[in-house]
């Protein structure tokens, strides 16, 4: 079988391809078809249900390009592996939705099924867990988040926390102030500022106290109203902190609690605080717990193939 695709120019060919046609590579290897180019139009041919795949996906692809939107590897990975299912249409809803624009112009958006999932909790819930291994973007996009609230005028400031469980919470014993103590614990948050809001516009934010860095020793006895409040890390919490934390937020605030529940450095013996509320707290409707794989993992190729080997690993050391 043979189908044909219009191209409206030389650049969104060159973009639909990638550097040495590796986009169009992967999609021949993944559904077994062959694509070609020529003068204004791709041809794709094989197996007729394969091909229909690959019209369909190469169809979404050049949209994403007319908008503007860049084609990487795991917009690519994801848009197979939901195209293989079927799932054009989650393909499509996934593709259309943008969270927040950066300060380059670049546009933040959910990349797969999973991101999809915690972005629409997020939205849609007071409080929100986002529970996964590295590289799943649980950080990143729950700063997206918080920065497209505070753009809306959802909520008054951003607050960022996390456990500096190096240090055992003894933050007295470090040098500086309260945020030089706590600032390497949060440079994973920070980056996402600066990537999303750029370094000039987060610096003013923060001189008005509309971006507070609290760290987690120091949030007992607050109240925190018309806030978006991210706790990252919070595999590191124990029940006693976890418990603090979540009832410290009040009117027309919103909560996101991230944590890798494979990545727990709390002495041995204590139980994690992560863990320990997602038994707690789980039939609570206005909390909603989504939990990532190594399917959603936006870094390199490889990152993805650790994950799968140390959960391996782990599932024969349990056995």
């Amino acid at each position: 079988m043979e189908r044909k695709l219009k191209v409206e120019s030389n650049e969104i060919l060159r973009e639909l391809f990638g550097d040495f046609d590796e986009n169009i590579k992967i999609i021949e290897s993944r559904l077994a078809v062959q694509i070609f180019s020529s003068l204004d139009e791709i041809i794709i041919k094989g197996e007729g249900e394969n091909v229909d795949k690959a019209v369909r996906l190469l169809d979404i692809m050049i949209s994403e390009i007319i908008k503007g939107h860049n084609i990487d590897y795991h917009k690519l990975e994801n848009g197979l592996n939901l195209i293989e299912n079927n799932q054009y249409e989650e393909f499509e809803k996934i593709n259309s939705e943008i969270i927040v624009a950066t300060s380059n112009g670049k546009f933040i958006k959910p990349k797969t099924q999973g991101q999809y999932k915690y972005y629409k909790a997020i939205e849609n819930n007071v409080v929100t867990f986002g529970i996964g291994p590295a590289g799943t973007g649980k950080t990143y996009l729950a700063v997206a988040m918080a920065i497209r609230a505070f753009k809306n005028r959802e909520v008054k400031r951003i607050i960022l926390t996390r456990p500096a469980i190096e240090a055992g919470e003894r933050l007295g014993f470090l040098p500086g102030d309260m945020e030089m103590k706590v600032d390497p614990y949060l440079r994973p948050l920070y980056d996402a500022l600066f990537d999303i809001l750029g370094v000039e516009t987060y610096n003013k934010l923060k001189e008005r106290g509309l971006i507070e860095v609290a760290p987690l020793a120091y949030m007992r006895g607050r109240t925190l109203d018309n806030s978006f409040i991210i706790l990252d890390e919070a595999q590191n919490t124990t029940k006693e902190q976890m418990k603090m934390f979540i009832t410290r937020f009040g009117f027309g605030s919103k909560v996101v609690i991230n944590g890798d529940i494979t990545q727990i450095d709390l002495p041995y013996g204590k139980p994690s605080g992560l863990l320990h509320a997602s038994k707690v707290l789980r039939d609570i409707s206005e909390i909603k717990f989504i939990y990532l794989s190594e399917k959603d993992v936006v870094r390199h190729s490889l990152v993805k193939k650790i994950i799968l080997n140390y959960e391996k690993y782990e599932r024969q050391n349990n056995k």
